[in-house]
């Protein structure tokens, strides 16, 4: 009977599923996709109920509450100066300022009416920067004053840093409302803004440009930015509905191939020189560099500009180590896998010259190596003395030049704009005719926008 009964509802089961299994999946189908429809729109739903605009957007990298990223700590509050997109300076919360005694002295004078987040009013005694070999000093709540050991062009730059009290109250557009944190490092960081139409932000941390662009697809986030490409899964995201993509040039980072100028055979100058202008004039990652300044710059020099001319590379090769270029050892380029592509793009320039190479994958900068393919940071000033400076130790070409030194050291003491720019004309004129290293591109960014 229990097995009678048992088959009574397998058959039963059998020809519901026959008359109406289509009807179910398809309602399933459909039940899915308005579920991520609704996902997706929910910030939206949520400002039209309540007035509050809200972004959720996606950032690559692991970050702490004491490592924000520049465009967040943008939001939240500001310094004393402003550094514009060409590097110039422009008054922020100080109004105006004086250097005095040698450009050893700077001395800020305050807006008057600021307020912190909290309500609390902005004084000299809120303003809490600590530098090494500075002392402070407080005339009045109005003014504050910076005492130098030795003269410091940049330093303008470096007080551009967003200033906050304690738990990061800041005097900024938005304010910290929530930190989801995983031990340390920050999960989410939701902002909230005080102003008249009220908005929120929330950043979402990802450790891979993968795990965004996976986030971006899901509707967990409306926007992802700093991604290097825009493919994912075989297809381009501007292929999905209603999604934007704005294209920028990153100018804060520079892809370069550094020459170990201690090596054997790299020590030659005029090899170097051969090696570089065999390099591709243009590069799909990102807009081809020439200087180790870029173009934005007040200090850029264009003149310093070197196309790719192959003909000129052999004459350069003939000349530096004989006809016979068979007899070299390949050249090892050493890189991490994010540029092996740009790696064997070089490779295969060289080799129609008849240069040799290898390219080599690593995690880190190896202490010692031949060639080395990686990206710095660009500083915000011209001023690239702890990168090219002799004695440096993130000097990692081992290059070492007397006129470098000195132009290095003038740039960063003289305060007068057109001697400085004087001064880094010339250090980028005879940085790349003595080529310790071959500037290769500013990277691309895209920024990825469901509308």
């Amino acid at each position: 009977m229990i097995v009678i009964k048992k088959r009574l509802i397998f058959w039963l089961f059998k020809a519901y599923i026959k008359k109406w299994g289509k009807a179910i999946f398809l309602s399933f189908l459909l039940g899915l996709i308005i579920f991520f429809l609704l996902k997706s729109s929910f910030p939206y739903i949520i400002a039209a109920f309540t007035g509050v605009s809200k972004e959720t957007i996606g950032v690559v990298g692991a970050y702490t509450l004491d490592s924000l990223p520049q465009s967040i700590l943008d939001d939240i509050s500001h310094g004393l100066t402003k550094v514009n997109p060409d590097g110039t300076i422009s008054p922020d919360l100080a109004t105006s300022w004086d250097i005095k005694n040698g450009g050893k002295l700077y001395v800020f004078h305050l807006r008057n009416g600021v307020h912190f987040n909290d309500g609390t009013l902005l004084t000299s005694k809120e303003i809490s920067f600590s530098f090494s070999n500075v002392s402070v000093s407080r005339p009045n709540e109005d003014t504050i004053a910076y005492s130098l050991k030795d003269p410091y062009a940049p330093f303008l730059v470096t007080v551009s840093r967003p200033i906050f009290k304690s738990d990061l109250v800041g005097i900024g557009d938005y304010r910290i409302k929530k930190a989801q944190l995983n031990g340390s490092f920050l999960e989410s960081l939701t902002l909230t803004s005080g102003s008249a139409s009220p908005a929120l932000k929330i950043y979402q941390f990802y450790p891979t440009q993968d795990a965004l662009k996976v986030a971006f697809v899901l509707g967990e986030i409306n926007q992802a930015l700093n991604l290097s490409a825009t493919t994912f899964e075989n297809t381009s995201l501007e292929k999905f509905p209603h999604t934007q993509i704005q294209k920028s040039t990153d100018y804060t980072q520079l892809v370069t191939l550094f020459y170990n100028t201690k090596d054997k055979e790299l020590s030659n100058k005029s090899l170097r020189d051969a090696l570089s202008y065999a390099i591709p004039n243009t590069f799909p990652e990102g807009e081809r560099a020439y200087s180790p300044i870029p173009p934005t710059s007040w200090a850029y020099n264009q003149a310093s500009m070197r196309l790719e001319d192959k003909t000129h590379a052999k004459l350069l090769l003939s000349a530096s180590v004989g006809k016979d270029l068979s007899s070299m050892a390949p050249f090892i380029i050493t890189t991490s896998a994010k540029y092996e592509s740009v790696a064997l793009a070089i490779k295969d320039s060289w080799d129609q010259i008849g240069i040799k190479s290898k390219v080599q994958i690593t995690d880190t900068i190896p202490p010692v190596f031949q060639m080395y393919l990686g990206s710095y940071s660009i500083p915000e000033d011209p001023d690239q003395y702890t990168l090219w400076h002799s004695y440096q130790e993130n000097n990692i070409t081992n290059y070492s030049s007397i006129r470098i030194d000195t132009l290095l050291e003038d740039g960063r003491k003289t305060l007068d704009m057109n001697q400085r720019l004087k001064t880094y004309q010339d250090f980028q004129k005879y940085l790349i005719d003595d080529q310790p290293a071959t500037f290769l591109y500013f990277p691309y960014n895209f920024t990825v926008t469901k509308m």
